[in-house]
């Protein structure tokens, strides 16, 4: 199995379940995380990421961690400073229309779609909000773009097009499909000689969908438009992605290791959850396992069935636990606190 990995967290793609994959077998392997400086949850986004802000990086000590997973800036150099040679690269992608029509929901607050009532409205004029010069843009215009290193209001024409996609091949073993969710973990399975139960999970970080409303088509048309360079990015890495599949497994193999991978999912649900799924953030009963609520978003969360026995309860436990809270949890126990 490969151990060394470094997991590019794209925002609202689906990240949070990758990351609990993560979190949950470093700490079976007792492996390092490249935590950010004093526990927090982010690595200084949205500055481009550099060694220093990793807790316990020295530039005098040669020391390395064996899994880099939290939100950053993409940038290459810096990240090799605090993992081994050998890390393979790789993250996840969203289809940039639900990607937009998430983030408005989720980063409300944010200045450009602070003023408008609806994505539509935004779309109408959107250079009459967004403003290039803002600390959080981002959120707004190719937020993968931003979260792989690039500029997102930067040239869309085809050579420009074509150096970012050859610098993001350069830097990345490969790429995962959100929309394509069982099948991106049968490849990350194959491409880290990882078991079964190592990529199975349940959804974390998810939004109700009440929230959620269908866009029309000529929103849709405006929304690749705006987020050119998403899109170009998506359309190649959602091709190769198919392409590494058919060439490494087959899809007659895919389907059964799909299958074999939605019936260890529902085994699991059975066994540690209360009801059929996920639950609104009122009606989860333990608080430690509440995820944190952002923007618009109402973000749902899991009960575990009582009474379970202590091996299966710690499995089911962390499949559920959200993001923050597993984060905290990994760090003490990595830089334990010191007694007085």
């Amino acid at each position: 199995p490969r151990t060394d990995i470094v997991f590019l967290k794209v925002h609202k793609s689906a990240s949070s379940t990758v990351m609990n994959i993560l979190f949950r077998f470093g700490e079976m392997h007792n492996l390092t995380f490249a935590f950010p400086q004093g526990g927090g949850f982010q690595l200084y986004y949205p500055h481009h990421f550099l060694a220093k802000f990793v807790q316990g990086f020295s530039p005098l000590s040669p020391r390395r961690f064996n899994i880099l997973c939290h939100h950053m800036r993409f940038l290459q150099p810096e990240v090799q400073k605090v993992v081994p040679s050998s890390a393979v690269y790789f993250s996840i992608l969203r289809n940039p229309v639900q990607l937009m029509e998430s983030s408005f929901v989720y980063y409300k607050g944010a200045s450009a779609f602070s003023r408008v009532r609806s994505l539509e409205e935004f779309l109408s004029q959107p250079w009459r909000y967004y403003d290039p010069a803002s600390g959080d843009r981002h959120y707004a215009r190719n937020l993968m773009t931003f979260d792989f290193g690039f500029n997102p209001d930067g040239d869309v024409s085809p050579e420009r097009v074509q150096l970012m996609l050859k610098a993001i091949e350069a830097s990345f073993d490969f790429l995962l499909i959100s929309e394509y969710f069982d099948e991106s973990m049968v490849l990350l399975k194959e491409m880290l000689c990882w078991d079964l139960d190592s990529v199975v999970s349940f959804p974390l970080n998810s939004r109700d969908s009440s929230t959620k409303s269908p866009l029309p088509d000529s929103v849709v048309e405006k929304l690749k438009a705006w987020n050119r360079l998403d899109w170009e990015i998506y359309t190649h890495f959602n091709r190769t992605f198919w392409e590494r599949l058919d060439r490494l497994i087959g899809r007659e193999r895919l389907r059964r290791e799909v299958r074999a991978l939605r019936q260890r999912r529902a085994e699991l649900a059975r066994a540690c959850l209360q009801g059929t799924g996920s639950v609104g953030p009122k009606d989860i009963k333990d608080s430690s396992l509440r995820p944190l609520q952002h923007g618009g978003a109402r973000i749902l969360g899991y009960n575990l069935k009582q009474g379970l026995p202590r091996e299966l309860e710690r499995t089911c436990r962390r499949l559920v636990t959200p993001e923050l809270q597993y984060s905290s949890l990994l760090y003490k126990k990595q830089f334990p606190p010191q007694p007085p």
